[in-house]
């Protein structure tokens, strides 16, 4: 842990009033993340140092670190709270936090909030405000405002799959390749945070379609599950699109049942409907496949909210 800190002065955050020692442990995630691997490493490190000392406390040699490990894993528990989203987070790390409850390692100083840590209000993360955008593009720690960024993102993604299946996919293959292009040193991290906060922006934008296309919330995904920016379905225009979308959402909801998605005639059923409709609405034949999958995608999204 010593060596994963050095050239860090994190001993003065052990006795340090409140506000220097977030803003120190704001500091020391980004010294951690700056480094090649460096959050698995630290990650890694804190969790087996943790589960050392829950066998060696109380040897006087285990509690003589007792302050040194209650900040490293104040770090850690920031690091994982502004980096890591709740769906990649392992067995081993969940262990490790039952671990640190149980140990009772960390001293009396409360976990501060990252976003507190790095002087940011904490942003409601369905709308990520441009006032809340303007002050992470403003943060000196680079690569933490980046890794909280993703994080974001990531978690308003995996919101957005559980009602519209391809707009979500986009955004996430859109956010991958942002981040690939700063873990390959394509870009440097000021440049993938503006193209986080541009693709927070549009996610946002996104949310307002549904409003500003006359469509409702279920609608609007399966509007998108049209392939609307496909060139052969936009003959077809805005009403057409838009009554199709309708229709689908009235006659997929009538029909699906608990058990519609392990059921093959059931499933066989919804696809003939489904099929059915494009064609009567004129949708290209050759993309009829493709959209019928991708109907069928978003109904099984949806379907758990309809059959309550």
């Amino acid at each position: 842990m010593r060596g994963l800190l050095h050239g860090f002065e994190y001993r003065t955050l052990l006795s340090a009033p409140t506000a220097e020692r977030m803003s120190g442990i704001a500091q020391a995630m980004e010294f951690i993340l700056a480094q090649e691997d460096g959050k698995k490493r630290y990650l890694q490190a804190v969790t087996a140092l943790s589960k050392a000392f829950a066998l060696a406390v109380p040897h006087d040699e285990a509690l003589a670190i007792r302050d040194e490990l209650g900040l490293f894993q104040e770090i850690r528990a920031n690091l994982v709270k502004a980096t890591v989203s709740s769906a990649e987070r392992s067995p081993e790390e969940m262990e490790a936090a039952v671990q640190q409850l149980i140990s009772r390692a960390v001293s009396g100083t409360e976990v501060v909030d990252i976003f507190a840590a790095a002087g940011l209000d904490k942003p409601d993360i369905s709308i990520l405000s441009d006032e809340f955008l303007a002050e992470v593009r403003e943060l000196p720690q680079r690569n933490l405002a980046l890794e909280m960024l993703k994080k974001l993102l990531n978690d308003e993604i995996k919101t957005r799959m559980r009602k519209n299946v391809v707009q979500a996919r986009a955004f996430s293959e859109m956010l991958e390749e942002a981040v690939n292009k700063y873990h390959n040193r394509a870009i440097a991290a000021a440049e993938v945070i503006e193209e986080l906060i541009n693709l927070a922006k549009e996610m946002r934008e996104a949310q307002k379609r549904g409003e500003n296309l006359g469509l409702t919330e279920d609608e609007i995904a399966f509007y998108d599950a049209l392939e609307v920016n496909d060139s052969a379905v936009k003959v077809l225009g805005d009403d057409t699109l838009k009554k199709i979308a309708q229709e689908l959402v009235q006659s997929v909801r009538r029909s699906v049942t608990v058990d519609w998605t392990q059921r093959e005639n059931a499933r066989a059923k919804i696809r003939v409907m489904v099929k059915r409709i494009l064609r009567r609405f004129g949708y290209p034949p050759d993309k009829q496949e493709r959209a019928t999958e991708l109907v069928l995608e978003q109904a099984e999204a949806l379907c758990r909210e309809w059959v309550v």
